[in-house]
C-alpha cells in the first residue's frame, strides 16, 4: 500500500530515539498519520513544523498499519510566523482543531482547501486574515455536517438586519425577531455575512465570531465524542480579548 499527496503538517511527536509520529491533513485522504524515520533529528525538525506544506508519501504492508512517511517541504509556513504571536496562535489553533475534529483517513477537501487558503492569508499578513480564520472554522463545521445558515431569519424569513444566531438551529435571527430572546441567542458579527475583502479586523468582532463558531464546534463536533476543545484554541480567543482594538 502506498500513496503520495499534498499535505499540511498538523503535529509531530518524538518516537524512540530519532523518529517521529507525524499527523498530516492530506488533500485527498484526509487526516493521516505515519512514522517518519529521523523525524526528531536536526535535518527534519524544521520541515515537520505544524502548518508547513509538504509532499508526503506513505507506505505500509497493509492499509490498517501506521505505515512510514517520507516528506518533502513545499512551503515553509511556520517559520515566518514565529515573531507574530497572534498569527502563530491562529496557525496553532487551526492545526489542533483539525487533529481532534476531523476523522482519520476520511477525505475532507473543503476543510483542506480552506486551510490552504488560510495559510496563504497568514503568510502574506493580509489585513483580513482573522476573518479568513473564522470563515475557515465555518467551513470546517459545514464539511463535518454542521453548517450554519446566515441567509435569512429563521423566524421571519427576512434577509436584512441579521444580528443573532440561534444556538439550537444554527440559523440567523433578525434584530426584531430576536429582541425578546436576545439573552439566549448568540451574536452574529457582520463580517460573517460576507467573504473577507481586505478590510482590517475589529478585535471585538473577531472574538464574537470565534465564540460563535467555538460554540458549535464544542456542542456538535467535540463534546459528543468526549473530546475537549484544544487549549490552543482557547489561547487564540484570549489573544483577541487581551488587547484593545
Amino acid at each position: 500500500m502506498d500513496w503520495t499527496d499534498h499535505a499540511i503538517i498538523l503535529a509531530a511527536r518524538k518516537h524512540g530515539e530519532n523518529n517521529a509520529i507525524v499527523h498530516l491533513l492530506t488533500r485527498t485522504r484526509g487526516r493521516h498519520a505515519g512514522l517518519v524515520r529521523g523525524g526528531s533529528g536536526r535535518r527534519l525538525r524544521g520541515v515537520l513544523q505544524p502548518g508547513n506544506e509538504v509532499a508526503a508519501t506513505w507506505r505500509a504492508r497493509l492499509e490498517e498499519h501506521l505505515g512510514h512517511l517520507t516528506v518533502e517541504l513545499e512551503h515553509a509556513r511556520a517559520a515566518p510566523l514565529l515573531e507574530d504571536p497572534l498569527r502563530l496562535a491562529a496557525l496553532t489553533s487551526a492545526c489542533a482543531l483539525c487533529e481532534v475534529a476531523l476523522p482519520e483517513r476520511e477525505p475532507h477537501l473543503a476543510a483542506y482547501d480552506g486551510f490552504d487558503a488560510l495559510l496563504v492569508a497568514l503568510d502574506d499578513d493580509q489585513p483580513d486574515w482573522p476573518q479568513h480564520y473564522v470563515h475557515w472554522e465555518l467551513t470546517l463545521l459545514a464539511d463535518l455536517g454542521f453548517g450554519l445558515d446566515f441567509s435569512a431569519c429563521a423566524a421571519t424569513g427576512s434577509t436584512t438586519d441579521l444580528v443573532y444566531v440561534s444556538p439550537k438551529s444554527g440559523r440567523a435571527v433578525s434584530a426584531s425577531a430576536g429582541a425578546p430572546y436576545r439573552d439566549r441567542l448568540l451574536p452574529l458579527p457582520a463580517f460573517l455575512l460576507r467573504q473577507p475583502a481586505g478590510v482590517p479586523f475589529d478585535r471585538l468582532e473577531i472574538r464574537r465570531g470565534l465564540q460563535l463558531t467555538g460554540f458549535f464546534l464544542a456542542e456538535h463536533v467535540l463534546r459528543p465524542q468526549n473530546i475537549a476543545v484544544p487549549a490552543a484554541r482557547y489561547r487564540l480567543v484570549d489573544r483577541f480579548g487581551a488587547e484593545t482594538h
